[in-house]
C-alpha cells in the first residue's frame, strides 16, 4: 500500500495526539513504514532524518540491535507479570541500577512522563500526610513549564494552550518566575537571570511554605518553554531553600535525563539530589512505553506501616512490564559500555563548529546549546512558522518540529557528522524559503502529497 492509503486510513481512524486533526485536511500526516538508525522510511520509500529523537525517546537510533535483542531474550522467559504481590528479575535489576546511579532509593514504575508526574505529586503529599501535616498539600512549579497533560500534571503545567481548557478541573499550584536564560537583561549573565527568579521563588516560600508539599522543576531545560536554558546555580538554590523551608523537590528528568543534557541525570550538574527524580521517555531507548519515580529512604518510610492505607496504592496494570524493563537495562549497558557520555561530548563539539553559518544569521537569535540539545528563536513575520517549517524541512528530508518560532535538534546520539550537516543545511534552506515568502502569502505554500 502507498502512503496516500495509510495516510487516509489513519485520518479516518486514528485520532492523533497534540493535534488539531482538521489542521491535516491541509497538512498531511506523514506514514512511516520503517526505521533504522537516524532515518523514518514511509510506504513510498522517502527517508526522513529524525531530528527530534521522536519526541525525545530515542536515544541510539531506531532498531538497536542490542535493545532489540534484551527484548527477544526477555520474551523467552516473561512478558509480564503483576507487580503487587509479585516480582521479577529485570524489574528488580533496573532498580538497583537506577539506584546506583542516583543515590536515590526504591523505585516505582509507571507507564509515561505524566503518570510519572502524577505518582511524585500524590508521593509527596501523602508522605506529608502520613507525618501528620496533611496542610502541605499545594505544588510550586515555573512559568512556562510542562510536566505532562494528566488532571494531577495539568495542574503543574504552565502552557495554557494545553491547561486553560481544563481549569475547572485542576487544583491551582503556585507559580514562580522562570530562570530561562534569554531573560537576563543587557549586561545580565544567565547567572543573574537564574539570581532574579532564586529570590522570587524565597519570597513565595517565606510566605507559603507551611502549604507546599513540594517544589517541582524540568532541570536547566524547559522542553515546552522553547528548550528554555538556565543556570545550574538555580537548582543548587533551589535545594538549599527545600532543605530550609521543608519542602520537597521534584526533577521531572523526563525529557532531559539519560544524558541529554550532557550528564547522566541534569541535576548532577548542580551536584544535588532531589527528594523525586521522574523519569521516562530515553528511559527503554525509544522501544516500550516506562516511566519511574525514585525516592529517598525517608520519604518510603513514611508509608511504611501496618496501616493499609498508609501505603501507596497507586498502581496500573503494565507496571514495571518485565519487557520494558529490559529494554532499559539495555540502555544503561550501552551508556556503560561505550562510554556515551564522553563520545556524546566530542559530537557536541564537532557539531558546534558545523553551526557557524547557522549561528551568523540575522533571523536566528538566542542560540544555546547543552549537551545533545540546540535551540534558537527565529524572527520570523509568519504567524504559522512552525507548521511552515515543519512542512519545508519535511520537504528536505528532515523531521524537525518547532515550538512555536524556536527551532530545536534533539536527535539520536548515534548521528554522524554527514547526518549533523546535513539536518542544518536543510535547516539553512528551509529558513531562506520561508524568508522569501511574503506575508500573508503561506496559502500559496504547496505542502506535501
Amino acid at each position: 500500500m502507498s502512503n496516500q492509503d495509510w495516510l487516509q486510513r489513519s485520518f479516518s481512524a486514528v485520532w492523533h495526539p497534540c493535534t488539531q486533526m482538521k489542521r491535516h485536511e491541509q497538512l498531511p500526516i506523514v506514514p512511516i513504514a520503517s526505521a533504522e538508525g537516524v532515518w523514518l522510511t514511509d510506504f513510498d520509500g522517502k527517508r526522513y532524518l529524525d531530528g527530534v529523537s521522536s519526541w525525545w525517546v530515542n536515544l541510539f537510533g531506531h532498531g538497536h540491535p542490542k535493545i532489540k535483542q534484551a527484548i527477544k531474550d526477555q520474551l523467552d522467559s516473561l512478558e509480564h507479570v503483576m507487580l503487587a504481590g509479585f516480582t521479577h528479575q529485570p524489574v528488580v535489576e533496573l532498580s538497583e541500577r537506577l539506584s546506583l546511579l542516583t543515590g536515590l532509593g526504591h523505585a516505582f514504575y509507571g507507564s509515561d512522563g505524566a503518570s510519572a508526574t502524577e505518582i511524585a505529586l500524590k508521593m509527596s503529599f501523602h508522605s506529608w500526610h502520613n507525618r501528620g501535616q496533611s496542610s502541605k498539600c499545594r505544588f510550586i512549579s515555573l512559568a512556562n513549564s510542562y510536566h505532562g497533560e494528566t488532571v494531577g500534571a495539568l495542574a503543574v503545567t504552565d502552557v495554557p494552550l494545553f491547561s486553560a481548557t481544563y481549569a475547572d478541573l485542576l487544583r491551582p499550584g503556585i507559580r514562580v518566575p522562570s530562570p530561562d536564560a534569554r531573560q537576563a537583561k543587557p549586561g545580565e549573565s544567565a547567572a543573574d537571570a537564574a539570581r532574579h527568579a532564586v529570590n522570587a521563588l524565597a519570597e513565595v516560600l517565606a510566605q507559603e511554605a507551611a502549604q507546599v508539599a513540594a517544589v517541582i522543576v524540568e532541570p536547566l531545560v524547559q522542553g515546552a518553554a522553547g528548550m528554555a536554558m538556565y543556570d545550574a546555580s538555580y537548582l543548587v538554590e533551589l535545594r538549599r531553600l527545600c532543605d530550609r523551608y521543608q519542602v520537597h523537590l521534584i526533577a521531572d528528568e523526563i525529557a532531559v535525563g539519560f544524558g541529554r543534557t550532557g550528564s547522566m541525570f541534569a541535576y548532577q550538574q548542580a551536584n544535588i539530589v532531589p527528594d523525586f527524580l521522574c523519569l521516562s521517555k530515553g528511559i527503554t531507548g525509544g522501544f516500550l512505553p516506562l516511566s519511574c519515580v525514585l525516592t529517598t529512604d525517608e520519604v518510603y518510610q513514611a508509608f511504611y506501616h501496618d496501616e493499609i492505607g498508609r501505603g501507596f496504592l497507586h498502581s496500573h496494570s503494565y507496571t514495571g512490564n518485565a519487557l520494558a524493563c529490559s529494554a532499559a537495562l539495555a540502555v544503561l549497558d550501552i551508556f556503560a559500555e561505550e562510554d556515551i557520555l564522553a563520545v556524546n561530548a566530542g559530537k557536541a563539539s564537532a557539531f558546534n563548529r558545523l553551526m557557524t553559518q547557522l549561528k551568523q544569521r540575522s533571523d536566528v537569535h538566542h542560540f544555546r546549546h547543552l549537551g545533545m540539545i540546540w535551540a534558537f528563536d527565529v524572527e520570523s513575520h509568519h504567524h504559522n512558522f512552525s507548521s511552515l517549517f515543519f512542512n519545508e524541512m519535511l520537504g528536505h528530508g528532515c523531521l524537525v518540529r518547532p515550538i512555536g518560532k524556536t527551532v530545536y535538534f534533539m536527535p539520536p546520539y548515534t548521528i554522524t557528522s554527514a547526518e549533523m550537516q546535513l539536518l542544518l543545511s536543510a535547516t539553512v534552506a528551509s529558513l531562506d524559503s520561508l524568508a522569501a515568502i511574503p506575508a500573508g502569502a503561506e496559502s500559496e505554500i504547496t505542502v506535501l502529497p
